[in-house]
């Protein structure tokens, strides 16, 4: 069962890293590093540098996270 206490934050990603791992600038200016969810694993979603990502953070670590969703817009076909 999900955990109810997650913050979702938009941001851009900066930077792939080995492991399925991303250096993300989130709207609110701080970076942070984040993995890819399962399902977009699953999928083979394919996140390169300065997509629009979402990101679930827990409350309790605020310098890492998930990478949800890949938002499609005007920059990312």
């Amino acid at each position: 069962m999900m955990s109810k206490n997650v913050i979702e934050i938009t941001g851009t990603v900066e930077e792939a890293l080995p492991n399925a791992m991303f250096r993300v600038n989130l709207d609110n200016g701080k970076l942070i590093l984040a993995h890819v969810s399962g399902k977009i694993r699953v999928h083979y979603i394919k996140i390169v540098p300065g997509d629009s990502v979402t990101v679930e953070m827990s409350p309790y670590d605020l310098t890492k996270g998930r990478i949800t969703k890949r938002l499609t817009g005007k920059n990312n076909t």
